[in-house]
């Protein structure tokens, strides 16, 4: 299988690319340009999509460029790339920046793809896109509910290659993934981690919350299905949510965690109301629904229509965090 790969030195990506490179696939990775971090068997195509998303909407404007030529051949493009969240975010409008990349761009890749005679286009999106909190899990049928520009982008990027899906009779793959932790995570989680490790007395030890997540294994493993025509026909044209299949509370992540770090936890058993309280009163309310809210997603349609299941559980996924970390 060929396969032509956006986001290759992203968190995502770089797994992505580990297990298409074990497996001998010919892989095609698009980026900036050139890195002497990816394996030599891969053909690097160099290229930025936001340099014409603003195309995405004239097909007939497309450029005929190097990335244009790399797709002839392709079975199937895999998009993992994106304008992710930016903490700080600079940008004097930032909804226009993430649609540029996120949905303009995307949807000038699908465009070339369906050109060139790409099957199938798998686009990595959000969990975002259903909302950011839950009473009861997501599936695939509620009503979504974008929560912010990040969210926005990928769902009227999501509409946008169903659109040309029912036009050029390319396959359509969309793929909601939660939280997504393992070897090399970033941000939050990867401060969580810190703290835990360093023994610093955390005031979580009481949060009765619910919160879906994937580890970095499953949510490749799942990709890699999704990619498969052959072992995934059922994938065409639809939505999967998924996640590792067990919900934990906050005080429980932060336990497992500790579990697999080889330390005692200690997490102090502080009311959650005040700490919302003291959030809000800080500026900091996105962060205490974080990690004081419920999110849950029944993914169940990734299991019952494609037959897949998680290939580790958290536990194993948190403990392999540890060792490649200590490896590194």
């Amino acid at each position: 299988m060929n396969v032509f790969l956006t986001g290759a030195t992203g968190f995502v990506g770089t797994a992505l690319l580990a297990r298409y490179v074990a497996g001998d696939f010919v892989v095609r990775a698009l980026v900036r340009q050139r890195s002497n971090s990816l394996p030599v068997e891969v053909e690097q195509v160099v290229g930025d999509l936001s340099g014409f998303a603003r195309l995405a909407g004239d097909p007939s404007a497309l450029p005929r460029d190097d990335i244009q030529q790399a797709l002839h051949g392709v079975d199937v493009v895999v998009h993992a790339a994106a304008r992710a969240h930016i903490m700080r975010d600079e940008a004097v409008d930032p909804l226009a920046e993430y649609r540029k990349v996120n949905r303009d761009a995307t949807l000038a890749l699908a465009r070339l793809a369906a050109q060139a005679g790409v099957k199938r286009f798998v686009f990595v999106s959000s969990i975002g896109v259903n909302g950011n909190q839950t009473v009861k899990p997501f599936s695939e049928s509620d009503a979504v509910h974008p929560h912010d520009a990040y969210s926005l982008s990928k769902y009227e990027a999501e509409q946008g290659l169903l659109a040309i899906a029912r036009e050029t009779g390319m396959e359509v793959v969309i793929i909601r993934p939660p939280l997504v932790y393992g070897p090399n995570v970033k941000a939050n989680f990867a401060s969580m981690v810190k703290w835990v490790k360093k023994g610093v007395p955390l005031p979580l030890g009481a949060v009765r919350n619910l919160r879906s997540m994937v580890a970095l294994d499953n949510l490749v493993d799942f990709i890699a299905l999704c990619a498969d025509r052959d072992r995934s026909p059922k994938a065409a044209n639809e939505v999967f949510l998924i996640s590792d299949g067990v919900d934990v509370s906050t005080t429980e992540l932060l336990r497992k965690v500790a579990k697999a770090c080889g330390v005692k936890s200690r997490l102090l058993p502080v009311p959650v109301g005040l700490m919302r309280f003291a959030a809000k009163a800080l500026g900091k309310g996105a962060v205490a629904d974080r990690l004081f809210g419920s999110l849950q997603v029944d993914s169940s349609k990734a299991r019952d229509l494609l037959g897949w299941q998680p290939v580790v559980t958290m536990d194993e996924a948190l403990e392999r965090m540890q060792l490649d970390g200590a490896r590194s």
